[in-house]
């Protein structure tokens, strides 16, 4: 197999790029200068080096604690649950979240035999169970998905006899969209979570 072909395919099993988008991408690299496609290969290579899961909350850090859980201006009695890094992301993105966080690395599945040891669940527990715990309330922010649905169930009865306010992200209706376009699930979240004006 030629280095062309390894490099696509190696492309290709990134989530979201199919065989025609890595080809477009090898070949970018190609008709670019060699010292951008040693520049990425260099940051690529250092992210695996040096980018490790935060010993206590399980998001991305080149540290064994990450900038969230490192920073004492944070909300130490709210923690929010996500299933992944990227979620982090794009909660902490907003702005309007100032808590601490905590991801699962995944979401139950035992059709896939993931179950809670499977995932960061046990050290959650350790954390909540932990002397002095600050904690006064968990958001569920797992995907609205069966297995996120799944995940989130099985989180608050785990939670709630722990005396911690069990929340889930609210669902709703994207800005923009019309109503004949979405769908049923979509609509009951909407109208169950519907507030005064």
């Amino acid at each position: 197999m030629s280095v062309i072909d390894q490099v696509t395919r190696e492309f290709a099993r990134l989530p979201g790029i199919g065989p025609r988008t890595a080809g477009r991408l090898v070949h970018h690299l190609l008709r670019g200068s060699q010292e951008d496609a040693l520049r990425l290969a260099r940051a690529i290579e250092s992210l695996v080096e040096r980018v490790r899961p935060c010993q206590i909350c399980g998001n991305f850090s080149e540290s064994s604690r990450c900038a969230i859980c490192s920073d004492p201006e944070r909300d130490r009695s709210v923690i929010c649950i996500v299933e992944g890094a990227f979620d982090v992301r794009s909660i902490d993105g907003t702005g309007e979240y100032q808590g601490l966080f905590h991801v699962l690395g995944g979401q139950l599945s035992p059709l896939d035999g993931i179950g809670p040891d499977e995932l960061n669940i046990p050290a959650l527990l350790e954390r909540l169970d932990g002397e002095g715990s600050p904690v006064k309330e968990a958001i569920l922010a797992t995907n609205p998905s069966v297995e996120g649905e799944a995940t989130a169930v099985y989180l608050q009865e785990v939670l709630r006899p722990r005396g911690i306010r069990v929340t889930r992200l609210a669902r709703g209706l994207p800005m923009g969209s019309d109503l004949e376009y979405v769908d049923g699930s979509t609509l009951a979240e909407a109208l169950a979570g519907r507030r005064e004006m």
